[in-house]
């Protein structure tokens, strides 16, 4: 007679493991099924966040320029102060050496000075201060000690400034460096973007672009000097040369940091345009903010009037009337036309 046998149960271990595998794969089931497909981002989407990229690349360039600026005018006052010290020191010499050689006129006839003797020993600093030094010294000899001790502190306050200089120097040259960086992090991941792009979507974008741009060119060419205010008054003098400069200009690569004659940033075109006209205008889009009078409302604007954008006022241009602006816009493009209304305008500056 066959035997049956109860069949062998699973161990509670094994049930466990079983339990937990089955609850995975219905979950990654689930899963899989409800997940939407990864979608690519959209031609319009890419070029918002390569415009976001190059803006943050704007502000942090101006912020390099204003570093570069320091730095080219810290090492000009450190060059004159080293002059100043090497020649400061040379006269420091000649009085010293005329000390010594009216010491060796009085050794000569029978001895010296006691007091010029200790200050040909020592520091003379506190020499003068001793009443009973002074009745001992020539009034000439007086007169020299004063004018040693006199170029003696001049020359120890220009050595201390010349370091302290040196000091901001370095820092400002670090500042530098960092701001260089953080532009070309912007301009990396911009870039890494637009390769993103289909050669179809980038010349999409470039025509567009290139539409907008002739239409602003046609829209402030057709200004008129007989125009009134914002739709494009001309002004004469300085700052109408400064304009025509730039006119002729158009077409110039934007380049960070630039300043012309080939390429320009914003504040570069402008400081060039106003340089080629005989006027020295800061080098900053911040510092031009505030290089002449304000003007807050577009009515009032004329061609020619500098015109400032965004709350921290990174990027500056020229008002071309009829509501566009000449300017150097952003990397990837070139000196241009564009309406005003492409930015947050904050106010125009008239030099």
């Amino acid at each position: 007679m066959a035997s049956h046998r109860r069949p062998k149960q699973p161990s509670r271990t094994r049930v466990t493991v079983l339990t937990t595998a089955a609850a995975a794969a219905v979950a990654l089931s689930a899963n899989a099924a409800n997940a939407a497909p990864s979608e690519k981002p959209s031609k319009d989407e890419v070029k918002a966040k390569v415009d976001a990229l190059y803006e943050q690349a704007e502000q942090a360039s101006e912020k390099l320029n204003g570093a570069q600026e320091k730095q080219d005018r810290l090492e000009k006052e450190i060059s004159t102060l080293q002059d100043n010290v090497a020649r400061g020191q040379e006269e420091l010499n000649e009085l010293r050496d005329g000390l010594g050689l009216a010491a060796a006129a009085q050794y000569r006839t029978g001895g010296i000075d006691p007091s010029v003797q200790l200050f040909l020993s020592a520091n003379p600093d506190d020499y003068l201060d001793k009443a009973s030094t002074m009745d001992q010294l020539s009034a000439q000899q007086v007169e020299s000690l004063k004018k040693v001790q006199e170029k003696q502190r001049a020359l120890a306050q220009q050595r201390s400034e010349a370091s302290e200089k040196l000091a901001d120097l370095a820092d400002t040259r670090a500042e530098l460096a960092g701001k260089k960086k953080e532009v070309q992090g912007r301009l990396a991941e911009a870039r890494k973007l637009l390769n993103s792009m289909t050669a179809a979507e980038k010349a999409a974008i470039a025509a567009a672009d290139a539409r907008a741009s002739r239409a602003s060119a046609r829209s402030a060419l057709s200004s008129s000097p007989s125009d009134a205010g914002g739709s494009g008054a001309a002004v004469t003098g300085r700052a109408g040369s400064a304009y025509a400069a730039a006119q002729s200009v158009i077409g110039s690569p934007y380049v960070y940091g630039a300043a012309g004659p080939s390429s320009f940033d914003c504040s570069g075109l402008t400081s060039w345009a106003f340089a080629q006209a005989g006027i020295q205008i800061p080098r900053t889009s911040q510092e031009q903010a505030n290089a002449g009078t304000r003007i807050y409302s577009q009515s009032d604007l004329q061609v020619g009037d500098l015109v400032i954008f965004y709350g921290d006022h990174h990027h500056v241009g020229f008002y071309a009337g009829n509501g566009q602006v000449l300017h150097a816009p952003r990397t990837g493009t070139v000196v241009r036309y564009e309406s005003i209304d492409n930015m947050p305008f904050q106010f125009g500056v008239r030099i």
